[in-house]
């Protein structure tokens, strides 16, 4: 591997201690993918600013960055949600103890790095030309939008390597920046009707829930998809993409509007239908009182502010009106300024609905004497809502019926919906017990010369989702259907094959280090750009690409070494476990 000579300063503390982790990050990073060499990059968009979501993980790394004078960004680079729009706090009646406090905080150390505090998740719906180029975004969605529909072309980033790309300027080039790897691996036929924007959104969470472990999906899930209108709107392309990202998807084709290009490797083929629709519908359909409606996931654009002022209207016109502020309209400043100039705002403001900026739905923490149950239009809210950030019962339904649902809080009636996991699917895996001993071999970190760990071994073949599905105090996994529900990873040897969902993830997994509540160390089957950077940078051994599937070959229970000696990782069983 050729590293650049002014990352090679970096590395050698030339430009100050941030830059010098920042360089380590994207040298490690590198080794992972087995990247011969280097990008520069165009841009940056940095994620984690929530404080439910870094929480306090975020904080302490934050505060480590702090004091360098030349610890700032070198590329454009822009920020994620808050938490809140600070200047409608008392609205929000945010029950959480010093949350504006911490926002703030984190907000400021952001600043200080000399990010552009945009607080969007849509940086490609604020009128910002990404032009073409190579850029290091940490966003799921917009990951999925750029790559998708613009020019601009980013690996999933996590918001640890986003930070480090633009600290230095640089990434591996590696995954989708290279043309071969941008390719479809699953075909998705679609056979019914898709008018409105939820439709598509359901359709991207339906695609995400088809994964199955033994599909090879290297750069995640990334469908090919026929049958789909000639029109599409902004909004329905936003909404699909928005949801496929939920379940790691960095990128998509729609027959007929992308071009199309050569793929004979489809894992799989598979069939959207009406009844597909109508069940899902069905299945995500509120069926108890409503408390509390949100639009804006990820943050509204334009169109979808006005389609919501516009079913607001012919309610206001019977001479109705939204108590309470029923209903939640969450968008960024840039798209708020325009739609306050052509006077959505002003509809929307006398409809009664609380228009909130610079946060979304999924990052902000509800007050749960007051909200037990959520309405969306999107799957993207959904998903996170359901999570572990918030597990609230969240129900999705169009626009209209949104808004319907907001004027009319008798429209249902009958006791709230209740999270049980108990009714959860769960989620296929592959993993049989095994008795053999055996020794296999993998890779290091460049970072990390020599250590030896022994442990218990807790292993799925299932990949984490940090962000919401463990939980940031404890390291308790609980996502439900999952293998290893209900589990401490706290004390173990965390065997997985990669890291899913939210680009805030090694946030979550930092926080759980510095509190002693995370594992003993990391192995990953695939790179995992979710997980490696928490590990580097905190020195937890981590361990990737071995002879054999680690997480096949090793039992959760199993008695394990590994060591890491001249780059080589050797992972022994020393006692099985006689029960997985």
């Amino acid at each position: 591997m050729e590293i650049p000579g002014e990352l090679t300063s970096m590395l050698e503390g030339e430009h100050g201690p941030t830059k010098q982790k920042a360089a380590r990050l994207v040298v490690d990073l590198a080794a992972t993918a087995a990247a011969t060499k280097f990008i520069r990059c165009n841009n940056s968009h940095v994620s984690g600013v929530s404080v439910i979501t870094g929480g306090h993980g975020l904080r302490r790394f934050l505060s480590d960055l702090s004091g360098d004078p030349q610890g700032k960004v070198v590329i454009p680079t822009t920020l994620n949600s808050a938490g809140c729009d600070l200047e409608k706090i008392d609205e929000m009646d945010i029950d959480y103890p010093d949350f504006l406090k911490y926002q703030f905080e984190i907000v400021q150390a952001y600043s200080d790095l000399g990010i552009d505090a945009t607080l969007s998740c849509t940086p490609y719906d604020q009128g910002i030309d990404s032009g073409e180029g190579i850029g290091s975004w940490a966003e799921s969605n917009a990951v999925c939008f750029s790559n998708s529909y613009t020019s601009l072309i980013t690996n999933r980033e996590s918001g640890l390597s986003a930070i480090a790309t633009a600290l230095t300027g640089w990434a591996p080039y590696w995954g989708l920046h290279i043309p071969e790897n941008r390719i479809p691996n699953i075909l998705v036929n679609v056979t019914c009707d898709m008018s409105d924007t939820t439709d598509w959104s359901i359709l991207g969470d339906w695609i995400g829930k088809q994964i199955r472990p033994e599909w090879n999906l290297p750069w995640g899930s990334m469908p090919y998809i026929t049958g789909l209108p000639k029109q599409i709107s902004f909004e329905m392309r936003k909404a699909l993409a928005a949801a496929a990202a939920n379940y790691g998807c960095p990128m998509l084709w729609i027959d007929g509007h992308s071009s199309k290009p050569v793929s004979n490797n489809f894992q799989a083929e598979i069939i959207f239908d009406k009844s597909e629709l109508s069940t899902r519908y069905l299945e995500l359909s509120p069926k108890g009182i409503v408390d509390l409606v949100v639009i804006g996931c990820p943050q509204a654009s334009i169109g979808e502010a006005r389609a919501t002022a516009a079913a607001a209207r012919a309610r206001m016109e019977l001479g109705e009106q939204i108590e309470n502020q029923r209903l939640w309209l969450f968008t960024s400043r840039y798209n708020y300024e325009i739609l306050d100039a052509d006077g959505t705002v002003g509809i929307l403001e006398e409809a009664g609905v609380l228009i909130l900026r610079d946060t979304c739905p999924e990052v902000t923490p509800y007050n749960r004497k007051h909200y037990n149950h959520i309405l969306t239009n999107s799957l993207k809210a959904e998903h996170y809502l359901t999570s572990g950030l918030n597990r609230m019962p969240t129900s999705v339904a169009t626009i209209h019926d949104c808004v319907s649902h907001a004027f009319d809080d008798k429209l249902l009636t009958g006791p709230r919906p209740i999270l049980n996991s108990k009714t959860t699917k769960s989620i296929a895996s592959a993993k049989i017990h095994q008795k053999s001993d055996i020794t296999i071999m993998g890779k290091g970190l460049p970072s990390q010369t020599e250590w030896k760990v022994t442990g218990k071994a807790l292993v799925t073949d299932v990949p984490i989702t940090y962000l919401g599905y463990v939980n940031r105090d404890t390291g308790e996994i609980e996502e439900p259907g999952h293998p290893l529900d209900g589990i401490l990873i706290e004390d173990t040897i965390l065997i997985y094959p990669k890291g899913s969902g939210s680009t805030v993830a090694p946030f979550v997994l930092m926080g759980l280090i510095y509190t002693n509540k995370g594992p003993k160390a990391i192995v990953n089957t695939d790179v995992c750009p979710l997980t490696l950077p928490a590990t580097s940078l905190l020195d937890l051994p981590y361990a990737y690409g071995f002879t054999s599937d680690p997480t096949i070959e090793i039992n959760t229970g199993d008695e394990v070494e590994m060591s890491l000696k001249e780059g080589i990782t050797c992972l022994k069983v020393l006692v099985r476990n006689s029960e997985d």
